[in-house]
Protein backbone atom coordinates (compact mmCIF):
# COMPACT_ATOMS: atom_id res chain seq x y z
CA UNK A 1 0.00 0.00 0.00
CA UNK A 2 1.59 3.30 -0.61
CA UNK A 3 0.21 6.80 -1.60
CA UNK A 4 2.42 10.53 -1.98
CA UNK A 5 1.77 13.23 -3.92
CA UNK A 6 5.32 15.03 -3.31
CA UNK A 7 9.06 14.08 -3.05
CA UNK A 8 11.94 16.74 -2.72
CA UNK A 9 15.67 15.70 -3.84
CA UNK A 10 19.06 17.38 -2.81
CA UNK A 11 22.28 16.60 -3.15
CA UNK A 12 25.66 17.00 -1.25
CA UNK A 13 28.03 19.56 -1.85
CA UNK A 14 31.12 19.88 0.43
CA UNK A 15 29.47 17.54 2.99
CA UNK A 16 26.48 19.54 3.10
CA UNK A 17 22.86 18.59 2.09
CA UNK A 18 22.08 21.55 -0.64
CA UNK A 19 18.38 21.89 -1.82
CA UNK A 20 17.68 21.07 -5.64
CA UNK A 21 13.99 20.88 -5.83
CA UNK A 22 11.55 21.03 -2.21
CA UNK A 23 7.96 22.45 -1.71
CA UNK A 24 6.92 21.29 -4.91
CA UNK A 25 3.31 19.43 -4.93
CA UNK A 26 4.97 16.74 -7.55
CA UNK A 27 7.42 13.95 -8.10
CA UNK A 28 10.69 14.68 -8.73
CA UNK A 29 13.22 11.36 -9.41
CA UNK A 30 16.61 12.67 -10.40
CA UNK A 31 19.34 10.84 -13.16
CA UNK A 32 22.22 12.13 -13.39
CA UNK A 33 24.54 12.42 -16.76
CA UNK A 34 27.60 14.41 -17.41
CA UNK A 35 26.60 18.00 -16.19
CA UNK A 36 23.37 17.18 -16.14
CA UNK A 37 20.17 16.34 -14.02
CA UNK A 38 16.87 14.61 -15.55
CA UNK A 39 14.22 14.11 -13.56
CA UNK A 40 11.17 11.61 -14.10
CA UNK A 41 8.58 14.35 -12.81
CA UNK A 42 4.71 14.49 -12.39
CA UNK A 43 4.71 18.25 -12.30
CA UNK A 44 2.18 19.53 -15.09
CA UNK A 45 2.24 16.06 -16.17
CA UNK A 46 -0.27 13.35 -14.57
CA UNK A 47 1.70 10.67 -16.76
CA UNK A 48 4.81 11.46 -16.18
CA UNK A 49 7.53 13.72 -18.02
CA UNK A 50 11.52 13.82 -18.84
CA UNK A 51 12.95 17.60 -17.34
CA UNK A 52 16.75 18.28 -16.70
CA UNK A 53 18.65 21.29 -16.15
CA UNK A 54 22.46 22.10 -15.50
CA UNK A 55 24.07 20.96 -12.36
CA UNK A 56 26.09 24.47 -12.33
CA UNK A 57 22.68 25.95 -11.77
CA UNK A 58 23.15 27.40 -8.50
CA UNK A 59 20.59 26.59 -5.38
CA UNK A 60 16.90 25.70 -5.56
CA UNK A 61 15.04 24.58 -8.60
CA UNK A 62 12.04 26.03 -9.68
CA UNK A 63 9.90 23.91 -12.11
CA UNK A 64 9.19 26.84 -14.59
CA UNK A 65 12.74 26.99 -15.16
CA UNK A 66 13.04 23.36 -16.09
CA UNK A 67 14.21 21.96 -19.64
CA UNK A 68 11.52 20.08 -21.00
CA UNK A 69 13.16 16.97 -22.70
CA UNK A 70 10.38 14.23 -23.18
CA UNK A 71 6.89 15.67 -23.28
CA UNK A 72 4.33 13.51 -21.56
CA UNK A 73 2.76 11.28 -23.66
CA UNK A 74 -0.79 9.38 -23.48
CA UNK A 75 1.37 6.28 -21.91
CA UNK A 76 2.55 6.34 -17.96
CA UNK A 77 5.97 6.69 -17.71
CA UNK A 78 7.26 4.38 -15.07
CA UNK A 79 11.00 4.87 -15.15
CA UNK A 80 13.99 5.51 -17.70
CA UNK A 81 17.72 4.86 -17.98
CA UNK A 82 20.73 6.12 -20.00
CA UNK A 83 22.29 3.63 -22.83
CA UNK A 84 25.32 5.94 -24.01
CA UNK A 85 24.11 9.48 -25.77
CA UNK A 86 20.42 7.72 -25.73
CA UNK A 87 17.74 7.37 -22.83
CA UNK A 88 15.70 4.72 -22.98
CA UNK A 89 12.05 5.45 -21.06
CA UNK A 90 9.71 2.93 -19.88
CA UNK A 91 6.09 3.56 -20.38
CA UNK A 92 2.94 1.58 -19.53
CA UNK A 93 0.00 1.74 -21.77
CA UNK A 94 -3.37 0.03 -20.65
CA UNK A 95 -1.27 -2.00 -17.90
CA UNK A 96 1.60 -3.17 -20.80
CA UNK A 97 5.28 -2.22 -20.69
CA UNK A 98 6.92 -0.40 -23.46
CA UNK A 99 10.13 1.08 -24.42
CA UNK A 100 10.87 3.95 -26.21
CA UNK A 101 14.50 5.36 -27.64
CA UNK A 102 14.98 9.00 -27.40
CA UNK A 103 18.16 11.73 -28.25
CA UNK A 104 19.30 13.43 -24.83
CA UNK A 105 17.66 16.70 -26.51
CA UNK A 106 14.61 14.74 -26.45
CA UNK A 107 14.56 13.23 -30.28
CA UNK A 108 12.26 10.36 -30.49
CA UNK A 109 14.77 7.05 -32.43
CA UNK A 110 12.54 4.37 -32.12
CA UNK A 111 10.71 1.60 -29.86
CA UNK A 112 12.28 -1.17 -28.50
CA UNK A 113 10.55 -4.12 -29.67
CA UNK A 114 9.31 -6.49 -26.64
CA UNK A 115 8.86 -10.59 -26.74
CA UNK A 116 4.85 -9.86 -25.84
CA UNK A 117 2.57 -8.78 -23.66
CA UNK A 118 4.51 -7.95 -20.41
CA UNK A 119 6.09 -6.12 -18.10
CA UNK A 120 9.72 -4.38 -17.76
CA UNK A 121 11.71 -3.89 -14.52
CA UNK A 122 14.96 -3.06 -13.34
CA UNK A 123 15.86 -0.84 -15.90
CA UNK A 124 19.61 -0.10 -15.57
CA UNK A 125 21.77 1.42 -18.00
CA UNK A 126 24.97 2.79 -18.77
CA UNK A 127 26.52 6.12 -19.56
CA UNK A 128 29.43 5.17 -21.62
CA UNK A 129 28.66 1.74 -23.17
CA UNK A 130 25.67 2.48 -25.36
CA UNK A 131 23.53 -0.27 -23.56
CA UNK A 132 21.04 -0.82 -21.03
CA UNK A 133 19.71 -4.09 -19.47
CA UNK A 134 16.30 -5.19 -17.82
CA UNK A 135 13.96 -7.87 -16.88
CA UNK A 136 11.04 -9.13 -18.60
CA UNK A 137 7.90 -11.24 -17.71
CA UNK A 138 4.31 -12.19 -18.83
CA UNK A 139 2.02 -14.73 -17.35
CA UNK A 140 3.92 -17.07 -20.26
CA UNK A 141 7.54 -16.18 -19.46
CA UNK A 142 9.26 -16.23 -16.44
CA UNK A 143 11.60 -13.24 -15.46
CA UNK A 144 13.89 -13.47 -18.58
CA UNK A 145 17.43 -10.66 -18.26
CA UNK A 146 17.75 -8.34 -21.48
CA UNK A 147 20.08 -6.44 -22.79
CA UNK A 148 19.71 -3.40 -25.40
CA UNK A 149 22.11 -1.66 -27.23
CA UNK A 150 22.23 1.50 -28.84
CA UNK A 151 22.53 0.03 -33.20
CA UNK A 152 22.47 -3.29 -31.95
CA UNK A 153 18.65 -4.18 -30.95
CA UNK A 154 18.02 -6.30 -27.95
CA UNK A 155 19.26 -9.50 -27.15
CA UNK A 156 18.10 -12.04 -24.51
CA UNK A 157 20.43 -13.06 -21.82
CA UNK A 158 19.17 -15.62 -19.25
CA UNK A 159 15.64 -17.30 -20.17
CA UNK A 160 14.70 -19.77 -17.31
CA UNK A 161 12.23 -22.89 -19.06
CA UNK A 162 8.72 -22.37 -19.39
CA UNK A 163 6.95 -25.81 -18.87
CA UNK A 164 3.40 -24.67 -21.40
CA UNK A 165 2.67 -23.05 -23.72
CA UNK A 166 -0.10 -20.52 -22.49
CA UNK A 167 -2.42 -17.75 -24.46
CA UNK A 168 -2.08 -14.80 -22.64
CA UNK A 169 -5.14 -12.31 -23.91
CA UNK A 170 -6.46 -8.61 -22.85
CA UNK A 171 -10.16 -8.03 -22.57
CA UNK A 172 -12.48 -5.69 -21.62
CA UNK A 173 -15.70 -5.89 -19.89
CA UNK A 174 -17.86 -2.90 -18.97
CA UNK A 175 -18.59 -1.67 -15.40
CA UNK A 176 -21.82 -0.50 -13.56
CA UNK A 177 -21.31 2.91 -14.57
CA UNK A 178 -20.46 2.44 -18.21
CA UNK A 179 -16.03 2.30 -17.49
CA UNK A 180 -14.45 0.38 -19.95
CA UNK A 181 -12.06 -1.87 -17.35
CA UNK A 182 -9.22 -4.18 -18.76
CA UNK A 183 -8.22 -7.35 -17.76
CA UNK A 184 -5.83 -10.09 -18.59
CA UNK A 185 -7.61 -13.61 -19.15
CA UNK A 186 -4.81 -16.46 -19.16
CA UNK A 187 -5.53 -19.76 -20.23
CA UNK A 188 -3.77 -23.28 -22.17
CA UNK A 189 -6.11 -22.76 -25.48
CA UNK A 190 -9.15 -24.03 -22.90
CA UNK A 191 -12.36 -24.79 -24.86
CA UNK A 192 -14.70 -22.16 -24.00
CA UNK A 193 -17.86 -24.34 -22.67
CA UNK A 194 -18.63 -22.24 -19.75
CA UNK A 195 -17.29 -25.21 -17.49
CA UNK A 196 -13.80 -24.04 -16.68
CA UNK A 197 -12.29 -23.96 -13.30
CA UNK A 198 -11.46 -19.76 -13.11
CA UNK A 199 -9.44 -18.10 -10.68
CA UNK A 200 -10.19 -13.97 -11.30
CA UNK A 201 -7.65 -11.66 -9.23
CA UNK A 202 -7.54 -8.29 -8.47
CA UNK A 203 -6.29 -5.28 -6.17
CA UNK A 204 -7.72 -1.81 -7.33
CA UNK A 205 -5.97 0.60 -4.85
CA UNK A 206 -3.12 3.31 -3.74
CA UNK A 207 -2.10 3.38 -7.37
CA UNK A 208 -0.36 0.43 -7.57
CA UNK A 209 -0.79 -1.44 -11.14
CA UNK A 210 -1.19 -4.91 -11.85
CA UNK A 211 1.16 -5.97 -14.77
CA UNK A 212 1.58 -8.81 -16.57
CA UNK A 213 4.23 -11.23 -14.37
CA UNK A 214 4.90 -14.89 -14.50
CA UNK A 215 3.21 -17.05 -11.47
CA UNK A 216 4.90 -20.39 -11.23
CA UNK A 217 2.38 -21.61 -9.15
CA UNK A 218 -0.60 -21.49 -10.96
CA UNK A 219 0.68 -23.24 -13.62
CA UNK A 220 -0.47 -26.65 -12.13
CA UNK A 221 -4.03 -25.02 -12.55
CA UNK A 222 -3.61 -23.80 -15.89
CA UNK A 223 -1.94 -27.55 -17.17
CA UNK A 224 -5.58 -29.06 -15.87
CA UNK A 225 -7.41 -26.70 -18.17
CA UNK A 226 -7.72 -24.18 -15.75
CA UNK A 227 -7.96 -19.94 -16.59
CA UNK A 228 -6.90 -17.11 -14.82
CA UNK A 229 -7.94 -13.94 -14.49
CA UNK A 230 -6.42 -10.17 -13.77
CA UNK A 231 -8.46 -7.32 -13.61
CA UNK A 232 -6.81 -3.96 -13.80
CA UNK A 233 -8.97 -2.31 -11.12
CA UNK A 234 -10.28 1.17 -11.15
CA UNK A 235 -7.90 2.67 -7.56
CA UNK A 236 -5.12 0.85 -9.18
CA UNK A 237 -2.38 3.00 -11.37
CA UNK A 238 -2.59 1.27 -14.68
CA UNK A 239 -4.15 4.48 -15.88
CA UNK A 240 -2.40 7.07 -13.86
CA UNK A 241 -3.55 9.41 -11.22
CA UNK A 242 -7.22 9.83 -12.95
CA UNK A 243 -7.63 5.67 -12.18
CA UNK A 244 -6.67 5.81 -8.67
CA UNK A 245 -8.69 8.76 -7.89
CA UNK A 246 -11.75 7.29 -9.76
CA UNK A 247 -12.00 4.88 -6.61
CA UNK A 248 -10.97 6.83 -3.61
CA UNK A 249 -12.65 7.54 -0.68
CA UNK A 250 -16.37 8.10 -1.45
CA UNK A 251 -15.65 6.53 -4.72
CA UNK A 252 -14.46 3.23 -3.52
CA UNK A 253 -17.12 1.49 -4.77
CA UNK A 254 -16.12 1.35 -7.80
CA UNK A 255 -13.25 -0.86 -7.38
CA UNK A 256 -16.03 -3.69 -6.24
CA UNK A 257 -18.43 -3.22 -9.25
CA UNK A 258 -15.28 -3.71 -11.73
CA UNK A 259 -14.16 -6.16 -9.78
CA UNK A 260 -17.71 -7.70 -9.91
CA UNK A 261 -18.31 -6.79 -13.69
CA UNK A 262 -14.85 -8.69 -14.88
CA UNK A 263 -16.40 -11.86 -12.80
CA UNK A 264 -19.80 -11.36 -15.00
CA UNK A 265 -17.63 -11.31 -18.05
CA UNK A 266 -15.84 -14.47 -17.43
CA UNK A 267 -19.10 -16.05 -17.26
CA UNK A 268 -20.77 -14.34 -20.07
CA UNK A 269 -17.61 -14.86 -22.81
CA UNK A 270 -18.40 -18.69 -21.80
CA UNK A 271 -14.76 -18.93 -19.94
CA UNK A 272 -16.76 -20.30 -16.72
CA UNK A 273 -19.89 -20.36 -14.48
CA UNK A 274 -20.41 -19.55 -10.72
CA UNK A 275 -20.01 -23.22 -9.53
CA UNK A 276 -16.27 -22.97 -10.90
CA UNK A 277 -15.53 -19.38 -10.39
CA UNK A 278 -12.73 -18.58 -7.48
CA UNK A 279 -11.16 -15.47 -7.17
CA UNK A 280 -7.85 -14.02 -5.09
CA UNK A 281 -7.30 -10.72 -3.16
CA UNK A 282 -4.39 -9.83 -0.93
CA UNK A 283 -4.56 -7.03 1.47
CA UNK A 284 -6.21 -4.17 -0.06
CA UNK A 285 -6.98 -6.50 -2.89
CA UNK A 286 -8.41 -9.03 0.27
CA UNK A 287 -10.98 -6.37 1.00
CA UNK A 288 -11.85 -6.03 -2.87
CA UNK A 289 -12.81 -9.56 -2.58
CA UNK A 290 -14.41 -8.91 0.52
CA UNK A 291 -16.93 -7.10 -0.63
CA UNK A 292 -17.39 -9.45 -3.63
CA UNK A 293 -18.04 -12.18 -1.34
CA UNK A 294 -20.71 -9.71 0.52
CA UNK A 295 -21.85 -8.14 -2.33
CA UNK A 296 -22.52 -10.57 -5.03
CA UNK A 297 -21.85 -13.97 -3.09
CA UNK A 298 -24.26 -16.07 -6.42
CA UNK A 299 -21.21 -15.59 -8.60
CA UNK A 300 -18.00 -17.71 -6.41
CA UNK A 301 -17.57 -20.74 -5.22
CA UNK A 302 -14.37 -20.30 -3.47
CA UNK A 303 -12.92 -17.34 -2.43
CA UNK A 304 -9.19 -16.39 -0.96
CA UNK A 305 -8.73 -13.58 1.18
CA UNK A 306 -5.30 -12.98 2.56
CA UNK A 307 -4.28 -10.54 5.34
CA UNK A 308 -7.59 -8.38 4.21
CA UNK A 309 -8.74 -5.22 5.29
CA UNK A 310 -12.95 -6.09 6.26
CA UNK A 311 -13.33 -4.27 9.13
CA UNK A 312 -13.69 -0.73 7.73
CA UNK A 313 -15.37 1.39 10.75
CA UNK A 314 -12.16 0.27 12.51
CA UNK A 315 -9.03 0.14 10.05
CA UNK A 316 -7.62 3.27 11.33
CA UNK A 317 -7.30 2.53 14.72
CA UNK A 318 -4.26 -0.04 14.72
CA UNK A 319 -1.11 -0.70 13.20
CA UNK A 320 -0.83 1.80 10.29
CA UNK A 321 -4.17 1.94 9.38
CA UNK A 322 -4.30 5.48 9.70
CA UNK A 323 -2.06 6.26 7.35
CA UNK A 324 -4.55 5.12 4.78
CA UNK A 325 -7.59 7.46 5.75
CA UNK A 326 -6.49 9.43 2.56
CA UNK A 327 -7.14 6.32 0.46
CA UNK A 328 -10.74 5.30 1.84
CA UNK A 329 -11.68 8.39 4.24
CA UNK A 330 -11.98 8.38 7.86
CA UNK A 331 -14.74 6.28 9.73
CA UNK A 332 -14.48 9.38 12.28
CA UNK A 333 -15.88 11.68 9.84
CA UNK A 334 -19.90 11.50 9.55
CA UNK A 335 -19.99 11.51 6.05
CA UNK A 336 -16.79 9.39 5.33
CA UNK A 337 -19.13 6.66 7.57
CA UNK A 338 -22.09 6.54 5.54
CA UNK A 339 -20.08 5.45 2.78
CA UNK A 340 -17.56 3.21 4.00
CA UNK A 341 -20.31 1.50 6.33
CA UNK A 342 -22.48 0.84 3.00
CA UNK A 343 -19.62 -1.33 1.78
CA UNK A 344 -17.38 -2.59 4.81
CA UNK A 345 -17.53 -6.35 4.17
CA UNK A 346 -17.33 -7.14 8.50
CA UNK A 347 -20.60 -5.00 8.50
CA UNK A 348 -22.84 -6.64 5.40
CA UNK A 349 -22.39 -10.20 6.62
CA UNK A 350 -25.76 -11.67 6.93
CA UNK A 351 -27.56 -14.89 7.12
CA UNK A 352 -27.47 -16.34 3.68
CA UNK A 353 -25.74 -18.90 1.60
CA UNK A 354 -22.05 -17.79 1.36
CA UNK A 355 -18.95 -19.28 -1.44
CA UNK A 356 -15.94 -21.54 0.52
CA UNK A 357 -13.54 -18.53 1.97
CA UNK A 358 -10.04 -19.45 2.90
CA UNK A 359 -9.03 -16.21 4.93
CA UNK A 360 -5.30 -16.44 5.65
CA UNK A 361 -3.25 -13.68 8.27
CA UNK A 362 -0.15 -13.81 10.46
CA UNK A 363 0.36 -12.77 13.86
CA UNK A 364 3.26 -10.12 13.22
CA UNK A 365 1.29 -8.83 10.77
CA UNK A 366 2.76 -5.07 11.06
CA UNK A 367 0.39 -3.16 8.16
CA UNK A 368 -3.07 -5.00 8.46
CA UNK A 369 -3.74 -6.51 11.91
CA UNK A 370 -4.98 -10.10 11.77
CA UNK A 371 -7.93 -8.43 13.79
CA UNK A 372 -10.23 -8.11 10.74
CA UNK A 373 -9.50 -12.04 9.39
CA UNK A 374 -10.47 -13.13 12.47
CA UNK A 375 -14.06 -11.18 13.22
CA UNK A 376 -14.95 -11.73 9.64
CA UNK A 377 -14.20 -15.53 10.24
CA UNK A 378 -16.16 -15.92 12.79
CA UNK A 379 -18.89 -13.86 11.88
CA UNK A 380 -19.50 -15.58 8.68
CA UNK A 381 -19.22 -19.23 10.33
CA UNK A 382 -22.32 -18.08 12.55
CA UNK A 383 -24.16 -16.81 9.50
CA UNK A 384 -23.50 -18.94 6.35
CA UNK A 385 -26.27 -20.98 5.66
CA UNK A 386 -24.48 -23.35 3.17
CA UNK A 387 -22.29 -26.01 3.39
CA UNK A 388 -19.35 -24.59 2.36
CA UNK A 389 -16.29 -23.88 4.55
CA UNK A 390 -15.04 -20.68 6.11
CA UNK A 391 -11.58 -21.37 7.12
CA UNK A 392 -9.03 -18.91 9.07
CA UNK A 393 -5.12 -19.98 8.94
CA UNK A 394 -3.02 -18.04 10.57
CA UNK A 395 0.81 -17.80 10.46
CA UNK A 396 2.82 -17.19 13.42
CA UNK A 397 6.51 -16.64 11.97
CA UNK A 398 5.74 -13.98 9.56
CA UNK A 399 3.94 -10.34 9.00
CA UNK A 400 2.37 -9.30 6.29
CA UNK A 401 4.21 -10.97 3.34
CA UNK A 402 7.40 -10.12 2.51
CA UNK A 403 10.62 -11.56 3.14
CA UNK A 404 9.37 -15.30 4.10
CA UNK A 405 11.79 -18.36 3.38
CA UNK A 406 11.37 -20.12 0.60
CA UNK A 407 9.68 -23.38 2.51
CA UNK A 408 6.94 -21.08 3.62
CA UNK A 409 6.11 -19.78 0.25
CA UNK A 410 6.17 -23.44 -1.05
CA UNK A 411 3.64 -24.58 1.77
CA UNK A 412 0.90 -21.70 1.58
CA UNK A 413 0.68 -21.50 -1.85
CA UNK A 414 0.36 -25.53 -1.53
CA UNK A 415 -2.40 -24.33 0.89
CA UNK A 416 -4.39 -21.83 -1.58
CA UNK A 417 -4.38 -23.82 -4.86
CA UNK A 418 -5.25 -27.28 -2.79
CA UNK A 419 -8.29 -25.37 -1.56
CA UNK A 420 -9.00 -24.04 -4.89
CA UNK A 421 -8.92 -27.52 -6.44
CA UNK A 422 -10.86 -28.89 -4.07
CA UNK A 423 -13.54 -26.34 -4.19
CA UNK A 424 -13.32 -25.93 -7.75
CA UNK A 425 -13.47 -29.39 -8.67
CA UNK A 426 -10.18 -29.49 -10.93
Amino acid sequence: MRDWARSDVYRVRDGEFEPLVVDEDAIFEPNVRDDRIFFRTSADAPNYRIVATSLETPGEFATADLESVVPERDAILRDFAFAGDRIVAHYERDAISKLSVFTLDGERVEDVSLPGVGSVDGLRGSNEGGECFFRFQSFDQPPTVYRYAVGGGLAELDRPEVRIDLEVEQEWCESADGTAVPMFVVHADVERDGDNPAVLYGYGGFEISQTPSFRRYALSFLERGGVFAMANLRGGGEFGEAWHHAAREERKQNTFDDFVAAAEHLADRDYTRPERHGIDGRSNGGLTVGAAITQRPDLFAACLCVVPLLDMLRFHKFLLGASWTAEYGSPDDLEAFEYIRAYSPYHNVEKRDYPAVLFKTAEGNSRVHPFHARKMTARMQELNTSDRPILLREERDTGHGTGKPTEMVVRENLDEWAFLFEQLGV
